[in-house]
């Protein structure tokens, strides 16, 4: 059966490798590259398309600009990309963590026949897109602290909703020591799972699969849905 599948990333952000030698790659084309590879039956609803300033609008303006592409989708996907995230900008001011809070939320509205109905939170999965040397490490970076080794996410690069539904498993979660007595998380441990790119987009299906699955048990998570 087919995915309805709501993709959020930053627009403009170049600060990622090409994907063409000798042309200048943005995250779009990664998202256009993304499309390409859908299989005929998911559907795509694409978040921001230009730089429109959120400062000035308030809350309710701007779920009327983003409620008929999130609420028609089932899963969403954060690109996560070196840029994505103006630090200069509160939070509220930017796309993405209004698109992941609405993706979160469950919303009601009428449906043809004047019926209220209302949608679940969406499965959510995160790609971490290569910077412009190529390199997942200012995300993703392995680590040779302990004797298994373990790959540190620098959090700190998210918007502050994102960050908060990462490592955020309550139930069955399951964790060790690091031998620098930093904690340790493995197996499934994030609402938010994070991937890269490289993997993605050579079995897409498999990582959508697991965000579903994920979502089915959503009561194991602590989930923030506020920006």
């Amino acid at each position: 059966m087919g995915k309805k599948i709501f993709v959020s990333y930053k627009y403009a952000d170049d600060q990622v490798e090409n994907l063409t030698l000798g042309e200048n790659s943005t995250v779009r084309d990664y998202i256009d590259k993304f499309e390409e590879k859908l299989d005929s039956s998911d559907n795509i609803y694409k978040g921001e398309s230009q730089g429109e300033d959120l400062s000035d609008l308030s809350d309710d303006t701007i779920w009327e600009k983003l409620k008929n592409r999130i609420y028609d989708s089932s899963v969403t996907i954060v690109f996560i990309s070196p840029g994505m995230r103006e630090t200069w900008k509160k939070d509220r001011d930017q796309w993405i963590p209004w698109e992941v809070s609405y993706s979160l939320k469950e919303t009601s509205r009428k449906n043809k026949n004047g019926d209220s109905v209302t949608s679940h939170s969406n499965a959510m999965l995160a790609v971490v897109i290569p910077d412009e040397n190529g390199s997942y490490s200012y995300y993703l970076e392995a680590k040779n602290c302990c004797s298994g080794g373990c790959t540190m996410h620098h959090t700190n690069r998210l918007f502050e909703i994102i960050k908060k539904n990462k490592f955020n498993r309550i139930k069955n979660a399951s964790k060790r020591t690091c031998d620098n007595n930093d904690t340790i998380w493995s197996g499934t441990c994030s609402y938010i799972e994070a991937v890269k790119w490289s993997n993605f987009i050579v079995n897409y299906q498999k990582y959508v699969n697991s965000a579903v699955e994920r979502q089915e048990h959503i009561d194991e998570y602590d989930i923030c849905k506020e920006v």
